[in-house]
């Protein structure tokens, strides 16, 4: 028999982390003054649950699944692929991917478990936001 594993046992994320991280976003965006679209996948890059807060860009939630997705697939933050070659992941995605910032891995221990995506402000604040939904539930902090 093969030493390859036969199961994955990275972890998953809960209805209840899901609903963790949105609740710490969305306080996070208060504070801040500036309404966001928050998303949340699991490792798959399945929507587990997204929030458009009173005032957010309608459009940009579509931008924050996008971020999310691209997080999970790679599992790397969003915003810092060069930018020739970001030009053509997401032409070649028809857009499904984006180098934006604000998309962030959900990694425990170092394993991802999902991935937030963040839209409707500046970059930095999309970024402030995704780093208060991780630590709503003790994440590995967004590298």
């Amino acid at each position: 028999m093969s030493d390859t594993p036969m199961f994955d046992t990275r972890p998953i994320l809960t209805h209840d982390a899901v609903l963790a991280m949105l609740q710490n976003g969305a306080a996070k965006a208060t504070e801040m003054g500036q309404p966001q679209c928050l998303v949340v996948v699991d490792a798959s890059g399945e929507v587990m649950g997204s929030l458009r807060m009173t005032g957010a860009k309608y459009l940009s939630l579509r931008s924050a699944r996008a971020k999310a997705r691209t997080s999970a697939s790679t599992g790397l933050a969003t915003g810092g692929m060069p930018e020739d070659f970001a030009a053509k992941v997401a032409s070649a995605t028809g857009n499904a991917m984006t180098n934006l910032p604000g998309g962030v891995p959900v990694k425990i221990d170092g394993r991802v478990a999902g991935a937030i995506g963040v839209g409707s402000g500046t970059g930095e604040q999309d970024v402030e936001v995704c780093t208060a939904m991780l630590s709503a539930i003790g994440a590995d902090p967004a590298s």
